[in-house]
């Protein structure tokens, strides 16, 4: 095998339920395993969805009871929708399986990505995804500490409680960290599923009613936020294909180190 496939899955009216990209990932993940494809990138929309992956805590759910898809990804709850490119890269990795560092490449990629628009993101240590930093704590709106913050010392505190001031999609506005792009992997075979799922232009309001990967005192974002324009899916799909590919293909894959028991 040679070579990094991308397969436009369906966008704006021909966005893809998440169920059929979820078998159709399965699909693609049994050729690329008995070496019958490339590795494979699917890119795609999807119509407004709620999904948890296994580490997901019942309180991190919507409080109304909206439906979510229970996912075989690692991390935690998030949603997908109009205005989101959602990227599944199946691809074959050497054993044992380094998942950090493959975490680490799409998180580059979609830096680069991010970059050529003239957003600068970077990574924060502990969480996965791409970021836009906050300011210090003592720049932000209000001056508060956090020892002030009843997200950091109020074991109770539920932001999806506290209206717009605590929601995810002001985080901006507060001038604290806000993710812009989510990451969320399984390896199966030695071989990816899941990926990433990058915020152009989305309602991010969709946010506020879960804890977007299971972080409190952060929020989301989109390019269109943090550039203060309108962008949309297909002019990011070629630049993020381009990086994706610069990225993926370019990459010194090798097994995971193992460390040996001393005799």
């Amino acid at each position: 095998m040679s070579g990094l496939r991308f397969v436009r899955m369906g966008f704006g009216t021909e966005a893809v339920e998440y169920r059929e990209a979820w078998d159709e990932q399965r699909r693609v993940h049994a050729a690329r395993f008995a070496d019958d494809i490339d590795d494979t990138v699917l890119l795609l929309e999807h119509p407004p969805v709620y999904t948890a992956g296994r580490r997901t805590a019942d309180n991190e759910r919507p409080l109304d009871g909206t439906p979510v898809v229970d996912v075989d990804r690692g991390g935690k709850i998030t949603w997908h929708g109009p205005g989101q490119l959602v990227g599944y890269p199946i691809q074959k990795l050497p054993r044992p399986v380094d998942v950090v560092a493959h975490v680490r490449r799409l998180e580059e990629a979609l830096i680069r990505t991010c970059a050529e628009f003239g957003l600068e993101t970077t990574r924060v240590e502990g969480r996965s995804g791409v970021w836009v930093l906050g300011d210090p704590v003592e720049q932000r709106l209000g001056g508060l500490s956090l020892d002030l913050d009843p997200r950091m010392t109020d074991e109770e505190f539920d932001p999806r409680m506290n209206g717009p001031e605590y929601a995810p999609s002001n985080a901006g506005q507060r001038r604290e960290d806000r993710k812009v792009a989510a990451i969320g992997i399984r390896v199966a075979k030695g071989v990816t599923m899941h990926g990433f799922a990058l915020n152009v232009n989305p309602d991010n309001v969709w946010f506020d009613r879960i804890i977007p990967c299971g972080i409190r005192d952060a929020g989301v974002t989109s390019l269109a936020n943090e550039l203060g324009r309108d962008i949309t899916i297909a002019e990011v799909l070629p630049v993020a294909e381009k990086h994706l590919r610069d990225v993926l293909e370019n990459a010194d894959l090798k097994p995971r180190e193992v460390e040996r028991a001393s005799a």
